[in-house]
């Protein structure tokens, strides 16, 4: 199979064990020295795996539902690639809060020893909505200025 089907698997894979929260085959889908961004999303950043699965592993997450979209996958060399994922979760958290989000994962993909590695990931969201009486969160023009251009990942 060729590399970028075998990326466009690899993140299926993420989305199949972040919603079932099988952790174990969430954590072989990062490089050990992954950078994860969640500060687009209101989030941190993480360096390295183990930070990464720390959060990821004691978010009060009880239901998710994630999927992603039209991927625009660049390979970069034999080992490298970059890709830009367009997102779509609603999220149940144990609180009973719930939220419904729009956005878009941006990516760099490392092969080693055969296979795809997520090497980094930032999650910007264009649009969350939850049903509280606020008004829903809208990302306008400054939220989208990282995503233009051939390779925004990259």
């Amino acid at each position: 199979m060729d590399d970028v089907e075998e990326i466009k698997k690899l993140k299926a894979r993420y989305f199949r064990a972040l919603d079932s929260q099988d952790w174990e085959l969430y954590e072989s889908i990062f490089a050990e020295d992954c950078v994860v961004d969640l500060s687009r999303a209101g989030g941190e950043k993480f360096q390295g795996r183990p930070a990464f699965m720390a959060y990821a592993t004691n978010m009060p997450l009880l239901q998710s539902v994630h999927h992603g979209h039209m991927p625009e996958i660049d390979l970069t060399s034999d080992t490298t690639a970059a890709g830009v994922w367009v997102l779509e979760d609603y999220n149940i958290w144990n609180d009973g809060t719930q939220n419904h989000g729009w956005g878009h994962y941006l990516e760099t993909y490392v092969k080693r020893d055969g296979r795809w590695w997520i090497k980094t990931m930032a999650l910007s969201y264009l649009r969350i909505e939850q049903p509280t009486e606020k008004p829903a969160m809208v990302a306008g023009a400054e939220g989208r200025a990282h995503l233009r251009g051939l390779r925004p990942a990259g």
